[in-house]
């Protein structure tokens, strides 16, 4: 069944003219007829009669019209849900409780009016959710293409904003006592990232700080979720992992974890955001200027070699 004619029917209800009924959608008068014509065989009943002053309803219309005005409300709740400005801004994170989302829940408390739909792509591969933006399955991604060659011309990524890195030991690892550390103080310590996945931005980020700080970095083993790393921490003496200061990571206050920020220099993963480059979702760039917001790493601040340029200060 044509939509567009049993929205004109209802219309022409309304109006009790089709010429009124055209010019509210915007069409002539014949393509109302017409419109109202085909539904008419298509349903095999008459639904209006012709009269002097225009067209009223036959029985079989008025039994059709209040079935009629669902169906065009339905089809404008779904056009709605997906159009730009009149949906929930979707922007995918890499998790609940990373940074992205702790950001993004800062910004919504202070925008509580912003519909706001914060969705996980199950994903490693970035370029995975480059095509989720392209298909408009999300308006935006927190993530990294570490080759922005390659980015689809339809696309772009700008920076977002940088997280500092803290390490994260339990009460009887060497470091734990200490209220800052440097990069060169973690050599050899064994700082333990299980389920780095190839290919994805955070491999290569780990793969340049190796390279750049000669530090240990293990990815053996499979991850077994945050809980059971946050426990293998607490009753270890030799082990650490990396933590985002923005991630957002609960235990038992008997684990005594501490979190140690790492200075001189900070080590910042960047934090991108993959958005289209036409016709971008209206919300987004309240959100853009509030990480733009966000207090500034210190000068001597480490950052990947694939981190987009930072936003000039205003």
């Amino acid at each position: 069944m044509d939509t567009e004619a049993v929205r004109s029917f209802v219309r022409a209800a309304e109006f009790g003219q089709l010429q009124l009924a055209a010019e509210e959608l915007g069409v002539t008068q014949q393509a109302v007829s017409k419109r109202i014509a085909a539904l008419e065989r298509t349903l095999d009943v008459r639904l209006f009669t012709r009269t002097p002053r225009g067209v009223e309803l036959t029985l079989d219309g008025q039994a059709f019209l209040p079935h009629a005005r669902s169906v065009v409300a339905g089809v404008d709740r779904a056009l709605a849900a997906i159009r730009p400005g009149s949906r929930a801004l979707r922007i995918d994170v890499l998790g609940l409780r990373s940074a992205q989302a702790v950001v993004l829940h800062d910004y919504w408390r202070s925008h509580p009016e912003t519909t706001l739909d914060v969705v996980t792509l199950r994903v490693t591969d970035p370029r995975a959710a480059v095509a989720a933006v392209q298909a408009g399955d999300v308006d935006a991604s927190f993530r990294s293409v570490t080759d922005p060659a390659t980015l689809p011309r339809d696309v772009r990524m700008i920076h977002a904003f940088d997280s500092p890195t803290e390490l994260l030991v339990g009460p009887r690892h060497p470091l734990a006592s200490a209220r800052t550390l440097t990069p060169s103080q973690l050599r050899g310590h064994r700082i333990w990232v299980p389920g780095i996945a190839p290919g994805s931005e955070w491999a290569d980020f780990y793969d340049q700080l190796v390279t750049d700080f000669d530090l240990r970095v293990d990815a053996a083993g499979p991850h077994f979720g945050d809980e059971v790393l946050l426990d293998i921490l607490a009753d270890s003496a030799d082990v650490a992992t990396l933590v985002g200061s923005r991630d957002r990571y609960i235990w038992p206050t008997n684990h005594d974890l501490r979190r140690i920020p790492i200075v001189e220099p900070t080590l910042a993963y960047p934090l991108s955001l993959i958005l289209p480059r036409a016709n971008p979702h209206p919300g987004l760039r309240a959100v853009i200027d509030h990480c733009a917001s966000l207090a500034p790493l210190p000068a001597t601040t480490w950052r990947p070699s694939w981190a987009p340029p930072l936003a000039p200060q205003s």
